[in-house]
């Protein structure tokens, strides 16, 4: 969707028109609707970029499946949950949102952009086996867990994901089971919600805009804007910036010069899918699967075997293949993005990137060299009947990975998402990836807290973002809070249809 609507020194300036800037947009203007937003977005259309449907795996992240919110068994020797655990309340504020966003008329039909879909975890081999089964019996004491099922019988498993076992061997297999797992298409969620902030009085976002350069003059970000359609360019000024733009981010966080952004460093990493439509196995299988990450594979390149729900039509998707690329951005991006961002204050944390990670570079470079056969060779690890000829390779997103100087020994690649937020509270900024925007809400929470803390210290915007997410200000994991969060999830998911 164009458009070239443009608010005058509005309150707020959203750069970028993902997830994270739609959300922040959103939350804002129900907090306080006298609030006045713009939003610039770089490409002809809404969200295109990471989180494009067809750019993320489009789970709705909870820690229901992901082994790799669990590597690690702690000191009693089971497997540690308290991150999947964080992440699950975390992606309760998501779905209290998008709840919300149904109820209040902001998105009509909620099937437009999340689906009920079950979430899988399958391991193989006995130590594989030895893992999830730990991992089943801490993560079901907990009330988020209660209805995680574990098993290791064949014939249950091949109910629950009969392509997994197809053509397999007789080793030690084992898969648990969440019922009330989602597909989630991020990329019509954030149109949605974007196209809803340009119908609000004192709103608008404009299309084909790229942001240039940020400048503080006066208590105010001077923000400079270039319309890519004639090349003219001019500056709006705004109290409040957001710079959610996703690979984007880097280079005008370093623009804007503020000290936080001192010894941040990006480093991309490109992926691929592998996608079936055919409709005989697509019947097969309704299942999100998530196994284990092979040897120096960076976090995001988990594999799993997905269904997948894109304007209505399903799909099986696997991956990821991690890629070598220079560049931050997929449409608007260059091979100069990478040596582009090196500044005195983080060539340091990319040198020691590069030297204590060549085995995750090694990676990267034979990932994206590697022939089909053997990516259809990683693909028969999960579903071992997989033929070559039901299959097609396509490009997911690109993730710029958040490198902070302050780590000490090597500068280590972060796979998760830092908020950086300047001294006076006027700028916020994400780098990073997963889990992303399955959280988006959570993180823009934190920044909503951090930079508008003044609306929702009134009792109308208290009664606001209630409203909004209703356990903003309350602790889920506590046992005692079992019940409250039973019945807010029940609400949500009634709203958005992933249950009756």
């Amino acid at each position: 969707m164009q458009s070239q609507t443009h608010i005058e020194n509005p309150d707020v300036v959203l750069i970028g028109s993902g997830i994270m800037s739609a959300t922040l947009g959103a939350v804002l203007k129900n907090l306080d609707p006298n609030l006045r937003l713009q939003l610039y977005e770089v490409a002809e259309s809404l969200a295109p970029e990471a989180s494009n449907g067809w750019h993320n795996a489009g789970t709705g992240h909870a820690g229901l499946c992901e082994l790799s919110y669990t590597p690690n068994y702690g000191p009693d020797g089971e497997v540690d949950v308290r991150k999947a655990i964080q992440i699950f309340q975390q992606f309760e504020h998501s779905l209290q949102f998008w709840g919300y966003a149904v109820r209040s008329g902001m998105i009509g039909n909620p099937k437009d952009f999340i689906n009920p879909v079950p979430h899988l975890s399958f391991v193989y081999g006995q130590k594989q086996v030895d893992f999830l089964r730990s991992r089943h019996r801490q993560l079901s004491r907990h009330h988020f867990f209660s209805e995680m099922e574990y098993t290791e019988d064949r014939n249950r498993i091949r109910e629950w994901a009969p392509l997994i076992l197809e053509g397999r061997n007789n080793e030690p297999v084992a898969m648990t089971k969440m019922p009330h797992g989602s597909d989630v298409n991020f990329g019509a969620l954030a149109a949605k919600l974007v196209e809803w902030l340009g119908k609000q009085e004192g709103c608008g976002f404009a299309t084909l805009h790229r942001v240039t350069d940020l400048t503080k003059s006066n208590g105010r970000w001077k923000v400079q804007v270039r319309k890519l359609n004639t090349g003219d360019t001019f500056t709006n000024p705004a109290k409040f910036v957001f710079i959610g733009a996703g690979g984007g981010s880097l280079p005008l966080l370093q623009k804007s010069g503020i000290a936080e952004s001192k010894g941040f460093g990006g480093f991309p990493i490109g992926g691929q899918w592998l996608i079936s439509e055919n409709p005989e196995l697509i019947e097969q299988h309704n299942a999100k699967v998530y196994g284990m990450s092979p040897g120096a594979a960076p976090t995001m390149a988990v594999p799993h075997l997905d269904t997948r729900i894109i304007d209505g039509k399903k799909a099986l998707l696997f991956g990821p293949y991690a890629a070598w690329t220079t560049k931050f951005l997929h449409e608007k991006g260059s091979m100069f993005d990478l040596p582009g961002s090196i500044r005195l204050d983080n060539i340091a944390s990319l040198i020691k990137v590069g030297l204590h990670n060549i085995p995750l570079v090694r990676y990267l470079i034979q990932q994206g060299t590697q022939s089909m056969e053997t990516r259809m060779g990683e693909l028969r690890n999960f579903y071992p009947a997989a033929k070559t000829s039901d299959w097609k390779l396509i490009d997911a997103g690109i993730r710029v990975q958040a490198i902070k100087k302050e780590d000490g020994d090597a500068g280590i690649v972060h796979f998760g998402t830092e908020v950086i937020t300047d001294a006076d509270r006027s700028l916020s900024a994400l780098l990073g990836a997963s889990p992303g925007a399955s959280v988006s809400t959570n993180i823009i929470l934190e920044i909503v807290q951090k930079c508008f803390a003044d609306r929702l210290q009134t009792e109308e915007g208290h009664q606001r973002m209630k409203s909004m997410i209703p356990t903003y200000d309350e602790d889920l994991i506590k046992p005692e809070m079992a019940e409250r969060q039973a019945a807010v999830a029940r609400e949500a998911m009634q709203a958005l249809q992933l249950v009756e």
